[in-house]
């Protein structure tokens, strides 16, 4: 069809583009300012093809690469189709491969054409999934400025869409993201990209919900296809019969253009009389229908075989189908596509122009025609080589072949699966057991190839929310129910934090009795567990799995072991760890063995953070953070990067590592330790820079996450974290009830070499309650339990404690144990921990050596306003004055005019740093009023809000000194 006015003409196609003026408007300020997420969302039919191909039209002009890419409802296997479709348009805006990060070799296999552009694909290749995330995202970042368009996400499979809502999560540095849907046939209770998404800081984008057309907008549509002849009347016409969806009017248009060849169009009455007394009734149904009658034979023989394919298809499939010989094929086709009943979609492949219209073809179509074109095309698609088994699957369900379908359908997953398109795999499983009369044989088999797919998800709640639905069948045999559950209880344990999950894998062992290398994987899971007296048995787990083993040799579960006696070993602070950390293989023919050293790494390196290795730990966990990004464990990479940032706060980098802690949050929403991390961080900076209230609020919420953890660590330095809030604020009982379950927990688990922040914090809180007996039982205790352990760290703590209990009976000895303590921070590397020990040493030599006292307290300041430490620079400050070591104050008061005088800076940057009045207060030693005055004065003299307060410091001149 050619419409009439050619000048409306839009890149989406012949008609004119109206109505949608506002919403591209939007589409276009949010594509135009990368970093974004747009959503477009529309029913069938409304326009959003069209008003995507007039965006990227337009940035296409500006010089802006759009990449696109579709999703179908019936694809055959390919990892990442429609991003991987979307990508080989990126030829001519890579650049050298030497600038292309290396992980993005491993999408070379699947983009041959770009292959000699792109860096070499990696030797080992058993990441599968989680590397070619990884690689798609480096090889768009490298692309620079772009628009990734991905269409029809309704019809998306759960790999694409997990590695979409990854990208929308952690947006390369210049990508836009648009997405288009139909959000009524998207999975129920499903977001279109599966999880809740919120746009992370920094993310721009929009969300727009295409409506109908109204009727003046169909006049025009009308108008730029048919010119003077749409008159008012017709567009009516036209708009009731549509309900204002495009697609509608647009058949119509399409009919009434055919219906005027040869001689021309007819006039405009004639037009409108032709809408109004048609014998169909409105609708896109009833326009296809009355197409697909007009065609002749060969042509209705054509559109019947593409409706019954359901994809787009070429010419000598759609003959085998249709029954023809190649001219007749030829000709028929021909006359599909003159008639607009058919269109290509791309080259020399051809289907309908819409979804809707195959679906409405495909129910013209008689059952036992129908059955007979299933047929062919079974044993067209048979003879393909490899054969598309997902659309044979299709076609022997679709004629009623159970036991086939269910054959071939498996047959389907597991290709699938061996092309790395584990989301084609997953719904292909879950159609397989949705069957009721599954024999329990393929039934277990299904599970569990479905249960490992589920578990590599990037969304660890959807994932143990699938797991638990798998295992809720009661079908299930015991031992499959047991894989699957042991599966389930590790994604809790280690991805949720939560030790509910070694319920499950308690359940598991019973379940595996008959499969004795899983119950022995099962145990040393168990094994991990060292709260609520778990760990008691935690070795004689580890023998159990080891004697299992020796009857049943298993790779896998050994590697395992290994890796739980190294993370045993390291706990103790046990210095034989460290050269068997050196052994562990780093390459293996089975991905589990390396998978394992990956996690040895990690909870070695983590571990040498308690114990005060912080160089060693950062070796361990960068390398622990390579392999389990080289190994497909993310969710271990991220671990190591959580432990890395820590290690950056206590070496006294703060900086923006606050944000750095949420873009890790927002990049892994449903890691919860990144969120407990980040939440001790924010508590400890929080005490430090006076802001209190905050810092209660994020101990309690670390201390809540350590509650449900498996591990004891988090409980030690949560209550920590807390004892030093309520000793700041003078609330000692509150100090001691926080402190109480968490010596306890050290207690039971013997973890006295991570102890280092709990011991002296719980000491001081025993002694500020007058228990002094309770105190140096715990210090006794402390200094017996490591014996012979590599933990400096807990030595340090353990020297602070002791200097707290000698500070008022021996002051001398308790200053060498103050000093012993900040050289030991000084060596580990930890700044803020070693200032501390100077301020308690500072503190012990007031009463033989005031000038030193005093001289140790101003460097001390002078080193936690280096670090920002505001509130413990004011509190040493405080100190000296009383010892009269501040500066004498000169004859009258200076005036500074507008500027700032030093206190109101004082109080001003810990305003800026978030803290309250209230906080100010207590931290500065006066009064609320005089806070009050100095904040009041402060906003007038720089002309700001609070919050404008941080930004307005930065320009302004200290006021004076003194």
């Amino acid at each position: 069809m050619t419409p009439a006015g050619q000048d409306t003409r839009a890149p989406g196609g012949g008609f004119g583009f109206v109505g949608r003026r506002r919403e591209l408007a939007l589409l276009l300020a949010a594509l135009r300012r990368p970093r974004s997420v747009v959503l477009v969302e529309g029913e069938a039919g409304i326009g959003k093809s069209r008003l995507v191909a007039e965006a990227t039209a337009a940035l296409a002009g500006e010089g802006r690469p759009v990449l696109t890419g579709f999703c179908h409802p019936l694809r055959e296997p390919f990892p990442f189709g429609p991003v991987v479709d979307a990508l080989r348009a990126a030829g001519p805006r890579l650049p050298a491969a030497a600038l292309i990060p290396p992980s993005a070799g491993a999408l070379a296999p699947l983009l041959p054409d770009l292959a000699d552009r792109l860096p070499p694909a990696p030797a080992d290749t058993g990441a599968g999934r989680h590397r070619l995330v990884q690689a798609a995202r480096s090889l768009l970042t490298s692309i620079g400025p772009a628009v990734l368009v991905v269409e029809d996400m309704h019809w998306v499979d759960e790999a694409t869409r997990d590695l979409l809502l990854l990208l929308a999560r952690d947006l390369p540095p210049e990508l836009a993201l648009l997405l288009t849907y139909r959000a009524e046939d998207l999975p129920r209770d499903t977001p279109v990209l599966g999880a809740a998404y919120r746009r992370p800081p920094g993310v721009g984008g929009t969300r727009i919900a295409l409506a109908p057309l109204a009727e003046p907008e169909v006049h025009e549509l009308a108008q730029a296809a048919l010119g003077p002849r749409a008159t008012p009347a017709l567009a009516r016409v036209l708009f009731e019969r549509s309900e204002g969806l495009p697609l509608v009017a647009e058949e119509d248009l399409i009919t009434l253009c055919e219906q005027g060849r040869p001689g021309g169009l007819a006039d405009a009455a004639d037009l409108t009389a032709d809408l109004e007394h048609a014998e169909v009734p409105r609708g896109l149904r009833d326009a296809v229908t009355e197409r697909l009658a007009a065609l002749p034979p060969a042509a209705a023989a054509v559109a019947d075989a593409a409706a019954v394919l359901g994809v787009p298809a070429g010419e000598e499939l759609l003959a085998r189908v249709a029954g023809l010989d190649a001219d007749q094929t030829a000709l028929g086709l021909t006359e599909a596509l003159q008639a607009a009943a058919l269109h290509e979609s791309a080259p020399a492949r051809y289907g309908f122009r819409h979804a809707l219209a195959q679906q409405v073809a495909l129910r013209r179509v008689p059952g036992p025609r129908r059955t007979l074109l299933h047929r062919r095309a079974v044993a067209a698609l048979d003879a393909q080589s490899p054969p598309p088994l997902v659309q044979i699957a299709h076609h022997t369900r679709a004629l009623g072949d159970h036991r086939a379908w269910l054959r071939v359908a498996e047959a389907a997953a597991d290709q699938a699966v061996a092309l790395g398109d584990t989301g084609t795999a997953e719904a292909m499983l879950r159609r397989i057991l949705a069957e009721p009369e599954l024999g329990e044989e393929q039934r277990g088999r299904v599970a569990l190839a479905l249960s490992r797919i589920a578990a590599n998800g990037v969304d660890a709640s959807a994932s143990a929310a699938a797991l638990a639905r798998i295992i809720a069948d009661p079908r299930l045999s015991a031992a499959d129910r047991g894989e699957i559950r042991l599966t389930l209880g590790i994604l809790m344990a280690t991805q949720g934090g939560d030790r509910a999950g070694y319920r499950e894998i308690e359940q598991a062992v019973e379940e595996l009795a008959d499969r004795p290398a899983r119950a022995a994987r099962a145990m040393v899971a168990l094994a991990m567990n060292e709260r609520d007296g778990a760990g008691d048995h935690a070795w004689s787990r580890l023998d159990r799995a080891d004697r299992t083993l020796a009857a049943a040799p298993d790779e896998a579960t050994a590697a395992a072991v290994r890796a739980t006696r190294l993370t045993f070993l390291a706990r103790a602070g046990d210095p034989a760890v460290w050269p068997r950390l050196d052994e562990l293989p780093r390459t293996a023919g089975n991905p589990e063995v390396v998978r394992q050293s990956a996690r040895a790494l990690y909870n070695a390196g983590d571990i040498a953070v308690e114990l005060g290795h912080d160089r060693r730990a950062a070796d361990l966990l960068r390398e622990s953070r390579r392999l389990a990004r080289a190994a497909g464990i993310p969710y271990l990479e991220c671990y190591s990067r959580i432990a890395l940032l820590r290690l950056e706060g206590l070496a006294g980098r703060w900086d923006r590592l606050d944000e750095r802690f949420a873009a890790l949050g927002t990049e892994f929403p449903d890691l919860a330790m990144a969120g407990a991390e980040q939440a001790l961080l924010a508590g400890r900076t929080g005490v430090a820079r006076g802001r209190r209230a905050r810092a209660g609020a994020c101990l309690a919420a670390a201390a809540a996450y350590a509650d449900r953890e498996s591990q004891v660590t988090m409980v030690l330095r949560a209550a920590a974290g807390l004892a030093a809030l309520r000793l700041a604020e003078g609330a000692v009982e509150e100090a001691a009830a926080a402190v109480a379950p968490a010596v306890a927990a050290l207690r039971r688990a013997g973890a006295w070499a991570r102890g280092a922040e709990l011991l002296p914090a719980a000491v001081e809180a025993l002694l500020a309650c007058g228990d002094r007996p309770a105190a140096a039982r715990l210090a006794e205790d402390a200094e017996q339990g490591l014996a012979g352990r590599d933990a400096p760290a807990a030595a340090a703590g353990v020297r602070l404690a002791r200097g707290a209990l000698l500070r008022d009976t021996r002051p001398e000895e308790a200053a060498r144990q103050f000093e012993r303590a900040r050289a030991g921070w000084a060596e580990i590397g930890r700044p803020y921990d070693a200032a501390l020990a100077a301020e308690h040493l500072a503190r012990a030599l007031a009463v033989t050596d005031p000038e030193g006292a005093a001289a140790r307290l101003a460097g001390t300041a002078e080193s936690f306003t280096a670090l920002g430490a505001t509130s413990d620079a004011a509190r040493c400050q405080h100190a000296l004055r009383e010892l009269g070591g501040a500066r004498a104050s000169s004859p009258g008061r200076r005036g500074y005019g507008e500027g700032l005088s030093p206190r109101e800076r004082q109080v001003a940057e810990l305003v800026a740093q978030g803290a309250t009045n209230q906080d100010v207060a207590r931290v500065l030693f006066l009064s609320a009023r005089t806070v009050e005055h100095h904040v009041a004065s402060v906003l007038r003299k720089l002309g700001v809000s609070r919050k404008g307060l941080a930004a307005a410091l930065g320009s302004e001149p200290a006021g004076g000194t003194g």
